[in-house]
């Protein structure tokens, strides 16, 4: 079954959350992120190791914090870029007096909403 790439997702959990804030590697690829970037030059701008980056963007991707996406090349090797997913995150106190994480997030562009539906169905086939 196909997952709706259009629907609102679910907020993450909030540990992966905190996990990755707090961790220097993952605050330093954030910050690295001002344009989408391959984990090449994510690794360049942060002066983290490559396989060091690998790790940290997994991170940050299970906390949602961070947008995968395609680039597109004319010679068929399409690589995958990411970028900053949030604009904000709030940690709250919720009724039940539990801690939740809200993450506040920029509308998705068409290009990107395209592409998210497109690497579904990539994955179904």
């Amino acid at each position: 079954m196909v997952r709706d790439p259009f629907a609102d997702e679910d907020q993450p959990d909030l540990q992966e959350v905190l996990d990755a804030l707090d961790d220097p590697d993952c605050r330093a690829i954030v910050s690295a992120l001002d344009e989408p970037m391959t984990a090449s030059e994510i690794a360049e701008a942060s002066d983290i190791p490559l396989s060091t980056t690998y790790r940290k963007i997994d991170l940050l991707e299970d906390a949602q914090l961070v947008y995968e996406g395609t680039e597109i090349r004319p010679d068929g090797q399409h690589a995958s870029t990411y970028e900053v997913d949030f604009e904000e995150v709030v940690i709250a106190l919720t009724e039940e007096r539990e801690f939740d994480a809200d993450i506040a997030r920029r509308p998705r562009t068409p290009d990107q909403r395209l592409e998210s539906l497109w690497s579904e169905v990539r994955k179904e086939t």
